[in-house]
């Protein structure tokens, strides 16, 4: 019953108006069952392989979350369930999933992914970019997809400021583009190590798996 404590005792350190997606990249099925008993019904993947796997043996009120880098080539394989894909950086993405959406008469909520970190390993666009696409004619014409929101991976510093600066900057990017009559409503950013600065600088989504699941068993 240890995932299900330590659940319990995460989620009564966060606000309720925070979504937790709980990373279950690794993790058995009997893991995310316990979790999903405990009533946690957002889980967070990073393989494709291994979400539709796991879609396809786990209750089907889940909601999956795509959060790792996505490749274009295998949207297809997640396009009839994925519930919320997170890292998008690119237009050429957005096409895909609305052409593997339409193919099953869905609209599939995105994240546009925003490079705020100073490592080069980070992805994501420019805040420029993400504005250029949200204000273009040729998103209109994606029926089948619908931006819900910006996603974010801070640094990864033991520089609390240096990140709550990062957080600070996607959070102002956010507001503004509220403010021009673009409706966006989800902020992801913040996962197991800095999820407390996201949360003080305006993130209401959260990733967090270690927390929750315990330390993960990478198989080499």
């Amino acid at each position: 019953m240890l995932v299900k404590e330590n659940l319990e005792n995460f989620k009564s350190k966060i606000d309720q108006g925070v979504t937790l997606v709980a990373v279950s990249k690794t993790k058995p099925i009997s893991d995310i069952m316990e979790a999903y008993e405990a009533g946690q019904r957002n889980f967070g993947e990073n393989k494709i392989q291994e979400m539709v796997n796991k879609y396809e043996a786990l209750p089907k009120d889940i909601k999956w979350h795509m959060i790792g880098h996505l490749q274009r080539n295998k949207v297809k394989y997640m396009a009839h369930f994925v519930d919320l894909i997170h890292g998008v950086d690119s237009f050429k993405t957005l096409n895909e999933i609305n052409k593997q959406a339409k193919k099953h008469d869905r609209i599939i909520n995105c994240l546009l992914q925003a490079r705020i970190a100073k490592e080069e390993t980070k992805f994501g666009l420019e805040f420029r970019e993400i504005e250029s696409i949200l204000q273009s004619k040729e998103l209109a014409e994606l029926e089948n997809i619908k931006i819900v929101g910006l996603m974010g991976m801070a640094s990864f510093s033991s520089n609390e400021e240096e990140v709550s600066a990062e957080f600070q900057g996607l959070k102002a990017l956010f507001d503004s583009i509220n403010a021009s009559n673009i409706e966006l409503k989800i902020l992801s950013m913040g996962m197991s190590g800095d999820y407390k600065i996201a949360i003080k600088n305006g993130s209401n989504m959260i990733r967090v798996g270690s927390a929750i699941f315990g330390s993960r068993n990478y198989i080499v």
